[in-house]
């Protein structure tokens, strides 16, 4: 092979190929257009500078040029900066867009990730080839289907306490509805959520979730009860149909929301200093209506399939609060969660005698007595102790923070000087 047949690219000693073989008159100048992709104008040039210049003339004049669109060397210098000191652990796309964002540099995702190679702030990763699960196709309308999903996991990065993000998001659009900070993942969270989700958007038709204990009962030793969880029966309130998946990979569109979000999230939490949960809760706000800027799909059908909530918020509130019958004692008490209370009347009370109440429990932590259309008023008459509540892998973590917490307070505290005797 010449030696100038050495500097050239493939493409270029294939048109040399060509040229040699066009002089020759072993190639029609129509046949090599056909094989070099070009037009036979474009090949009659290329010829007549081979017989001008040879090989060279087949060589791009760009070859060691440097770009006009080049970075400037300060310009270079300022992004590796930031790269290294704010976004040491973003992605090359969301580096990009913090670089805009905060800092008013406008500069490509593959620039980015270049950067960050050559800083080893990244390295190259092949795709492993992972199983492949046939997608379900979106609902048609918003508000049909909402995914929903607790995520346990240290959104503050060690900043704050560990804690758990309540996920709704819509099946549709991706849109996220609701997200709602707690210390674990409860029934209580998830009301709370669905709370927000019915205030902003009105009540969906169905909800998809996991089979975790907060939506349907697991235990096969469960003989009694109606056969509901507290949030199945606030659903059923609500008229909505709680769905359960078979698989995580069922409900794919929340698991795959709770990857971006622990990515995501949690750096802008970073940026913003944010280190608790009221913080993250008011952050929470913005968040979604960024999100469903950058991440929300248009629907197939634009008609909204929210029912709109017109009974007003006492009414909500009434539908969330969890329920339980009681009946009351000749002393009219009745005991509810550990604490006996006694209703209060203003005659002897001898018609209450018997009587089957209802109790509401509120989100805020009131509980009302409620007797044929009305209220009754009561007190607490005593506590008793009761049986500690058991703790799953998904509240472990919390009640062992507790645990440590009291513990470390307790050692640190000064002993009391002993009495004298």
């Amino acid at each position: 092979m010449e030696k100038g047949l050495l500097a050239m690219s493939a493409s270029e000693r294939e048109r040399s190929s060509v040229m040699r073989a066009l002089s020759k008159g072993r190639l029609r100048q129509g046949e090599a257009a056909e094989r070099l992709g070009l037009s036979v104008r474009q090949v009659k040039r290329l010829l007549r500078v081979w017989r001008e210049s040879g090989d060279a003339g087949l060589v791009s004049r760009q070859r060691g040029r440097v770009s006009p669109r080049r970075l400037a060397v300060s310009k270079r210098a300022e992004i590796e900066e930031l790269l290294r000191s704010k976004y040491p652990d973003f992605g090359a796309t969301f580096a990009a867009e913090k670089l805009f964002e905060l800092n008013g540099i406008k500069v490509s995702r593959e620039t980015v990730r270049r950067i960050q190679l050559s800083l080893g702030l990244a390295r190259a990763r092949r795709r492993r080839a992972g199983r492949v699960h046939s997608p379900r196709e979106r609902r048609p309308r918003f508000g049909e289907l909402i995914q929903i999903d607790g995520s346990p996991h240290d959104w503050f990065e060690g900043r704050g306490p560990h804690c758990t993000l309540i996920v709704f998001i819509d099946d549709a659009t991706s849109r996220l509805t609701a997200l709602h900070f707690a210390p674990t993942e409860t029934t209580k969270a998830y009301i709370c959520a669905l709370r927000t989700h019915i205030l902003s958007h009105g009540a969906p038709l169905a909800f998809y979730s996991d089979r975790h204990g907060v939506f349907q009962v697991n235990a096969k030793e469960a003989q009694s009860g109606d056969g509901y969880t507290e949030f199945g029966r606030v659903a059923e309130r609500l008229d909505i149909e709680l769905i359960p998946a078979s698989t995580p990979q069922a409900k794919g569109r929340v698991e795959r929301a709770n990857q971006t979000l622990q990515d995501r999230l949690i750096k802008e939490m970073r940026l913003a200093g944010i280190c608790d949960i009221p913080g993250a809760e008011a952050f929470a706000q913005r968040f979604i209506a960024l999100w469903n800027t950058k991440f929300a799909a248009p629907p197939l059908n634009e008609a909204d399939a929210h029912r709109p909530w017109t009974k007003g918020l006492e009414a909500l509130e009434e539908k969330l609060a969890r329920q339980e019958q009681r009946v009351l004692s000749k002393a009219l008490t009745f005991s509810t969660g550990g604490k006996i209370y006694c209703v209060k009347t203003t005659g002897p009370g001898t018609a209450l005698r018997g009587a089957r109440v209802t109790l509401l429990h509120f989100q805020d932590g009131a509980m009302r007595v409620d007797y044929k259309g009305r209220t009754l008023a009561c007190t607490l008459v005593r506590t008793r102790p009761g049986p500690r509540q058991a703790e799953d892998e998904k509240t472990l973590d919390a009640r062992m923070a507790e645990i440590v917490a009291a513990a470390t307070k307790t050692k640190t505290e000064p002993l009391s000087p002993p009495g004298r005797g």
